[in-house]
């Protein structure tokens, strides 16, 4: 697949650049059209990297490069095993790949995850970035608390290693430090920003009134309203955490991986968000050191 693809590549630069060079050397007016067709390509190479960089997309090419480059060095390091099952793969089976990235969003997810920094940046946080989020986490957790006390819907997001950059730009910017009363202004009814989701990321409230993709699932119970099926749909689409706050019972309920729990207590949403944006990294940071120390004694 490797091989091919290098022929591919050197089969268009001789047609293509190499042509171009042999034209100019007999008709040098078309070093034009040789000035425009490169603008033309630069310029849409830059505007689709501009829309996707940041997105699920980006992350699902990202992934996808990574992918490539694995099957690369399993054919240098003669894993001849692990490089025939890429190859095939990568030769047959990148029609059904894409049907089942398209349709399954748990295998998107897993593509995607390949191309965030879980990956490229060990793994893990450092202790003050977790004393960060405990200190967000405390906080949502009040707010979310004064809101469930008034009856006030609310939808809070912490977005984690898969961006959301798509939803955070269909909202309004506040890029502001995270704080229960600014959690509880948000959403009072009737105020600007009261309407769809708040996102929480790198420990700051980046954008407000955000629209999530809701979950359609025929088995999700007809109770549950606008803001829990988006916080189902979201949390489908990413690994983010989401907190709701019914307006009709006041319950709490978080959203993880396309479940769903209810009526979650004060003391049970700290713990809840502690392991799953602190504990549960940390754990993976030092499982990865573990296999990392091993691989090196060896």
């Amino acid at each position: 697949m490797i091989e091919k693809l290098i022929q591919t590549i050197s089969l268009f630069l001789k047609q293509n650049i190499g042509q171009y060079i042999n034209d100019l050397q007999q008709y040098p007016v078309k070093l034009v059209s040789l000035i425009i067709d490169l603008v033309i390509v630069i310029y849409i190479v830059y505007k689709f990297i501009k829309a996707t960089r940041g997105s699920r997309v980006w992350q699902l090419i990202k992934g996808i490069i990574l992918l490539m480059v694995i099957t690369a060095a399993t054919d240098f390091f003669n894993l001849s095993i692990l490089n025939f099952i890429l190859k095939t793969i990568m030769t047959w089976g990148w029609g059904v790949v894409a049907l089942v990235v398209i349709f399954q969003p748990e295998i998107r997810l897993a593509l995607e995850k390949l191309g965030t920094n879980k990956i490229t940046k060990l793994f893990g946080i450092d202790k003050s970035l977790a004393t960060k989020w405990k200190e967000d986490i405390y906080k949502v957790t009040i707010a979310a608390t004064e809101l469930s006390k008034k009856k006030i819907g609310a939808l809070i997001v912490f977005e984690r290693d898969i961006r959301i950059n798509n939803i955070i730009k269909n909202g309004i910017e506040i890029n502001a430090e995270v704080s229960p009363q600014l959690l509880v202004n948000i959403f009072i009814p009737n105020t600007p920003l009261h309407d769809g989701a708040t996102i929480i990321s790198n420990n700051r409230i980046i954008s407000s009134a955000c629209i999530l993709p809701l979950a359609d699932d025929a088995n999700i119970s007809k109770e549950l309203g606008t803001r829990h099926r988006a916080a189902i749909g979201l949390s489908k689409e990413s690994d983010a955490i989401i907190v709701v706050v019914s307006e009709e019972t006041g319950k709490i309920s978080v959203a993880r991986a396309g479940k769903l729990s209810i009526d979650v207590k004060e003391e049970n949403l700290k713990k809840m968000l502690i392991k799953n944006l602190i504990t549960d990294r940390e754990k993976e940071m030092l499982k990865n050191k573990n296999i990392k120390n091993k691989t090196d004694k060896i």
